[in-house]
């Protein structure tokens, strides 16, 4: 992947990336990799790690701007914000889809329009920010990203 195609990619997400070969990951479906020559590695940990991220920072969100809320309303409001639904509208917006990696069998049904595939990197690209810059930096991205673009509908 190019940089100038990186480089576009940074700016639909609002955050310039220090390691480009973590958003490259972030990227590439296990479909890719099958398919590579040699081994690359794709972006299911990367999804797991952005996950939790975006789990905790969602959670820290709604508890410290939301004093009365029960347990219940608290847990309601999270699943509300953090669903595949959601996150592929937002990947959506940000042209993520356009820069998967797939496999030559996705490629032909439409992998790049699929909500979940849309969602998992997003929640995967969550998980590169992380790594790439910490938790602040992820925080200040889900806040803008999730939360803002949540609260603005």
């Amino acid at each position: 992947m190019s940089s100038s195609t990186l480089s576009t990619l940074e700016k639909n997400l609002g955050y310039t990336f220090n390691n480009k070969e973590l958003l490259v990951t972030a990227l590439t479906h296990k479909t890719y990799a099958y398919e590579a020559t040699t081994p690359i590695e794709y972006n299911e940990r990367l999804e797991f790690l952005g996950d939790s991220v975006l789990d905790i920072i969602i959670a820290e969100q709604l508890y410290q701007s939301n004093r009365w809320f029960s347990e219940g309303e608290l847990t309601r409001r999270k699943v509300m914000m953090v669903n595949n639904k959601l996150l592929a509208e937002i990947a959506k917006t940000r042209r993520i889809g356009k820069y998967l990696r797939l496999g030559k069998g996705e490629q032909k049904q439409q992998g790049k329009k699929k909500n979940s595939l849309l969602a998992n990197t997003l929640e995967a690209i969550i998980g590169a920010i992380y790594l790439d810059a910490g938790l602040e930096r992820t925080r200040e991205f889900i806040l803008r990203t999730i939360v803002d673009d949540t609260t603005s509908k």
